[in-house]
């Protein structure tokens, strides 16, 4: 399937900021695959939608103490624009404003 070379390195970007300002060591923050315990999740929240979620869960939860985080292994198949593809570079910048906003700014 389709696995664009600039978005790799992008999402690369976004996992390896997130990282540093989390604490934490994922290998794809952007993976769009999170399962949360329900009690955790409602005491989370949410404000971003679209591509500003992610960086904006990641933080929250990296934030709460002694919660353990676990990464599995996904399958992952690209899409194509004309399949429905929807980030471009506005997304990216986004992203990180969040990754900042969340880690930085707001407690």
């Amino acid at each position: 399937r389709i696995l664009f070379f600039w978005h790799s390195i992008g999402n690369k970007f976004l996992t390896s900021l997130s990282n540093m300002f989390s604490n934490l060591n994922l290998t794809d923050m952007e993976t769009c695959y999170k399962l949360v315990r329900s009690d955790i999740a409602k005491s989370l929240t949410l404000k971003e939608k679209r591509f500003g979620f992610e960086p904006e869960l990641t933080a929250k939860l990296a934030k709460i103490p002694n919660i353990r985080i676990y990464e599995v292994g996904i399958s992952y198949y690209g899409r194509t624009y004309e399949e429905g593809k929807k980030i471009g570079w506005k997304d990216g910048f986004r992203a990180i404003w969040c990754i900042l906003k969340y880690n930085i700014w707001e407690k």
